[in-house]
């Protein structure tokens, strides 16, 4: 096996229908991984599927019920989970609705811990020294400085999925198990769809990211390879901001 390579793998990655996920998904497909996306959306997991050539599986990761589809769904080994379904929510501090922070907590916080726990028989199963199982959660730059939005819950929960991912990695390493966090900085998702949809604003924020571009899907889904690959092998408990040098 070649120091990149993820050839074989099997790779879940929820929210894997569109935006960062899709990135991700698109990236383990190409390089030769067994690859499931799980969303809430029937149609639109489906469609996605079938254009990537991977595996839809339809689930509200939200629920008992939806996280228990997802890992019966895969069948044996699992060799990297990616936690990415996610959500965000802004509004002048005044009117910041309280369920809210409760909506982003359940999905963007206990949503990675209780999946990571359910499939951990699986990863388990893949896991060896030479070639631990990982865990990659997808968590933000919002999570590691203060963003200019007032999306409040969003940054605590990152902040939040972030310390999770250290805690986490702690005390999965004896059982050959990494897990590591990516926190993306600006991307073309939905999230960010109100800003980048428009080319002012799309430019200006463009021209605040030190190598003066908007990430790309390769971007995105290069970062997450080299964590499932022999090359990442020894990381574990990192946090990588993949932002155009924004957190620098």
């Amino acid at each position: 096996m070649t120091l990149f390579s993820v050839e074989g793998k099997t790779v879940v990655v929820t929210g894997g229908s569109r935006g960062i996920g899709r990135m991700i998904a698109s990236g383990f497909v190409a390089a030769g991984a067994n690859v499931y996306i799980s969303a809430r959306k029937t149609a639109e997991v489906e469609k996605t599927a079938a254009e990537l050539g991977c595996v839809a599986v339809p689930a509200d990761l939200s629920t008992s019920d939806g996280v228990a589809a997802l890992v019966d769904a895969v069948g044996g080994p699992l060799h990297v989970l990616v936690n990415n379904a996610g959500a965000t929510w802004g509004a002048p501090l005044e009117e910041y609705p309280e369920h809210a922070f409760d909506k982003l907590w359940d999905i963007n916080v206990k949503g990675v811990f209780h999946l990571t726990r359910q499939f951990l028989p699986r990863l388990r199963e893949a896991a060896s020294a030479d070639d631990p199982a990982r865990v990659i959660n997808i968590g933000s730059i919002d999570g590691l400085r203060v963003p200019a939005l007032p999306s409040y819950a969003y940054s605590s929960t990152k902040s939040a999925v972030h310390m999770l991912t250290r805690h986490l990695a702690r005390h999965l390493a004896d059982q050959h198990i990494t897990v590591n966090a990516i926190a993306p900085g600006p991307f073309e998702s939905k999230m960010m769809a109100f800003a980048l949809d428009d080319p002012d604003t799309r430019q200006i924020i463009a021209s605040n990211v030190p190598l003066g571009r908007i990430g790309r899907p390769d971007d995105m889904a290069g970062a997450a390879i080299f964590l499932a690959s022999r090359a990442g092998a020894y990381l574990t408990g990192t946090i990588i901001p993949v932002d155009g040098g924004i957190s620098c």
